[in-house]
């Protein structure tokens, strides 16, 4: 399998006060083709630097990072924007739906702004809908649903662009714990049944077992790789 994603002595500061704070430390690694990858680490670990980084919303201080074989931490603002619309899908913690949208305007809203026509993605949509579960709710707004039927919306918002590497950042830290088991044999079938690239931030032990690899991050370092042969 070729490496979709390249981790290359990565170092991250922010600056506070009169000091800087280094957050990454020389954070080397790669992600292969098709593989569900969990980033796990305490609270002020860097993980979640890490994955934005990873995802193109932030730049590395030193290093660099090449997903789908470019180097994200060079393109300007424009390119880097257009290369998460068309081949990056996104799932947060929070949901990040538009209040004001129905199920199907809000998992729609990409390809929207990437200049599709809504009547063209219809068969496409549907099979989405059914995949997620929410063929029976597209047309309520978020208000009207459950947590964890706010982030399968999220969850279909990020499948209709076809993304090449799904990024899920804390995907389950809102809902309960039937939930979120839920939510994760989701993201699992995803991964299996369109040979998906996801890469997880977690602190849920249960939900990384998914994984085919656990990436360990201590102090901005990496701890350990745990490799795990099946999810």
């Amino acid at each position: 399998m070729k490496n979709i994603i390249e981790v290359i002595n990565i170092e991250k500061e922010y600056p506070l006060k009169n000091q800087r704070v280094k957050v990454l430390n020389g954070i080397s690694f790669d992600i292969k083709n098709g593989e569900f990858v969990a980033i796990m680490g305490p609270s002020g670990s860097g993980k979640s630097t890490l994955l934005h980084i990873l995802s193109g919303l932030d730049k590395p201080t030193l290093g660099k990072s090449l997903v789908l074989g470019k180097q994200i931490n060079n393109l300007n603002d424009e390119e880097i924007s257009s290369f998460r619309r068309t081949k990056l899908g996104f799932i947060f913690q929070s949901y990040n739906l538009i209040e004001n949208l129905n199920v199907e305007e809000n998992i729609l809203f990409p390809l929207l702004l990437n200049g599709k026509k809504k009547k063209d993605m219809m068969i496409k949509l549907n099979c989405i809908l059914k995949d997620v579960g929410l063929y029976d709710r597209r047309y309520h707004k978020p208000r009207e649903l459950s947590g964890g039927q706010q982030q399968r919306t999220a969850i279909a918002r990020a499948l209709i662009i076809e993304p090449e590497i799904l990024f899920a950042d804390e995907p389950i830290g809102n809902l309960d714990s039937k939930t979120g088991d839920d939510i994760i044999e989701m993201l699992n079938e995803i991964n299996n049944k369109y040979n998906m690239s996801i890469v997880m931030v977690t602190h849920d032990l249960n939900s990384a077992r998914h994984c085919n690899r656990i990436i360990h991050i201590l102090d901005g370092k990496i701890d350990q790789i745990e490799i795990r042969e099946s999810n």
